[in-house]
């Protein structure tokens, strides 16, 4: 396994394998836009679900109240997340725009920025000075080295409308899983929020084992420690509706 493993790596870097991969557009990442996505969505409706059950109403109140949370949340955190990614986005064309305007005015001022930052990387005497003038002989590359650099950001920014459809799709499928047990109705209610919770527990724990497979981490932790964040917002959910009924007396229904 490790021999295939290195021979696939070596395969990978060779010098036609590099050179194609890198004129390829990066291509963006919407795992954590989903993985967000997912886990609030099935947070929500069974945190709804939870406090409904604590409360004493009756199945169909979770239906309304988790589908209308499910849907307005949804939307809400897919147009969040495209202002998130859009404002992201505004910034590093300001600082472009910014680093464009100090090159053509204080081009000299710009190149030894280029020099200190490169001096700091242990680059020195004529190295240094091919460097410098290498960079300040293109703008593209002075400006996106300046970003990278000096501002810290990266010269591209992501797709905010692929982002926040990502989000929306994931919050809706994954958050409504919880909400089919109460659509069955010849189960009583203590066994639709048995099954429900035995869903959300499943997508919990999926999202978590999907996520560390995309990033190469433990799969049963990562499953694990997903499946502990949704319990404790469910749990604190069902806590606040049964002691609100507990204060105010609260008839089941």
């Amino acid at each position: 396994m490790a021999d295939e493993s290195n021979e696939k790596l070596s395969r990978e870097h060779r010098p036609e394998v590099i050179r194609e991969r890198l004129t390829k557009p990066v291509k963006e990442n919407l795992a954590s836009d989903m993985v967000l996505g997912g886990i609030d969505g099935c947070v929500t409706t069974f945190a709804v679900v939870s406090g409904v059950v604590g409360a004493g109403f009756s199945p169909i109140v979770a239906l309304v109240l988790g589908f209308a949370n499910l849907l307005a949340d949804g939307f809400s955190m897919a147009v969040s997340n495209y202002e998130s990614i859009k404002t992201q986005g505004e910034f590093i064309k300001s600082l472009r725009d910014q680093e464009q305007e100090h090159i053509k005015k204080i081009p000299e001022g710009e190149k030894e920025e280029i020099r200190q930052i490169f001096k700091n990387k242990g680059f020195s005497g004529e190295t240094l000075e091919k460097i410098v003038d290498t960079i300040s002989a293109d703008q593209q590359l002075w400006i996106d080295t300046m970003l990278i650099e000096e501002h810290g950001v990266q010269k591209t920014h992501r797709n905010p409308v692929k982002a926040a459809i990502a989000t929306f799709t994931s919050f809706v499928l994954v958050g409504s899983v919880p909400l089919i047990p109460f659509m069955i109705s010849g189960l009583e209610q203590s066994g639709q929020f048995t099954f429900s919770a035995c869903l959300a527990a499943l997508m919990f724990f999926s999202i978590g084992a999907l996520k560390s497979r995309l990033f190469a981490k433990p799969v049963f932790l990562a499953g694990i420690s997903t499946l502990l964040t949704g319990g404790v917002a469910a749990s604190l959910a069902f806590l606040v509706g049964y002691v609100l009924r507990e204060i105010f007396g609260i008839v089941a229904m």
